[in-house]
């Protein structure tokens, strides 16, 4: 039996209500019986950045076309989104993930399935020096085109993504890294993306993410970076401790996302929202 037989395999894409925007996930509603190396095949077919897992009692689980990834936001974005339209209605979650437990709420808003995770606790790492002029190499960046306001930091709200700032958005367009080279030194630092990032208002952000290691060059939406850049600007104090920060994401690729992040006054947690729609 195929693969496809087995697993009613959904298609979407999260960020976005525009079908040709946002991050495309697979999302399977129940994964009961199916291997590791079954999901691990289903990824890698959609080549996708990831595709989420579902099973009954709400595990939830992610796979890149290389590898299974604790915590991944669109996907988890997409998966809300889906059992709101095949399974009664926008509703609210608790998905159990490798990352830990993730509450999701969905609701209809003109229109739309919007939906709204909320992330494990977040904290932040200094990133050593050699670490990230070996970053900086990979990218091609000079350390005279970062923002000294946003220093580099190491970010986890679900696994970790080290964000660096790009001083003007022409240095955040020009993007063309050492695939191999980035990938190494994500594997060696526990990294699942580089959170590439440039400013363009108090709580208006650009940010692009490589992703390497799961053997995509790009992430046109990242949902888990998300998260971890609003725990880093709160506690840089780049932002109030209270803030809606807007995150533009896929633009340069031809794949325009958008992300609202909510950091909440008393809660470390922090909460990232958008769109899914079906794919073809």
């Amino acid at each position: 039996m195929s693969l496809n037989a087995r697993a009613d395999i959904l298609r979407y894409t999260a960020f976005s209500a525009d079908p040709d925007g946002g991050n495309q996930a697979g999302v399977v509603l129940d994964a009961t019986g199916l291997t590791d190396p079954e999901m691990l095949a289903i990824a890698a077919d959609l080549g996708y950045s990831e595709s989420a897992f579902l099973y009954p009692d709400h595990t939830l689980r992610f796979f890149s076309p290389k590898a299974e990834v604790a915590f991944c936001g669109h996907a988890t974005v997409a998966t809300a989104v889906a059992l709101a339209q095949h399974r009664g209605g926008p509703g609210s979650y608790v998905f159990k993930t490798p990352a830990g437990e993730i509450p999701v709420t969905t609701e209809e808003v003109d229109g739309e399935i919007r939906a709204t995770l909320t992330s494990v606790e977040p904290h932040l790492e200094e990133v050593d020096e050699a670490d990230l002029t070996e970053a900086l190499a990979a990218l091609g960046w000079p350390a005279g085109d970062l923002d000294p306001a946003l220093p580099p930091r190491i970010a986890f709200a679900g696994n970790n993504h080290l964000v660096i700032s790009a001083a003007t958005r022409e240095r955040l367009a020009d993007l063309s890294y050492d695939f191999e080279r980035l990938k190494a030194l994500m594997e060696r630092l526990d990294l699942t993306t580089v959170q590439l990032v440039h400013r363009a208002g108090e709580t208006l952000f650009h940010v692009r993410d490589p992703f390497p290691i799961g053997g995509v060059v790009e992430d046109a939406a990242t949902g888990a970076a998300a998260v971890a850049f609003g725990a880093y600007a709160r506690e840089l104090a780049l932002v109030k401790e209270e803030s809606v920060l807007t995150l533009h994401q896929g633009e340069d690729m031809g794949r325009p996302s958008l992300l609202t992040v909510t950091l909440r006054a008393g809660d470390p947690r922090v909460r990232v929202a958008g769109t899914a729609v079906p794919i073809g």
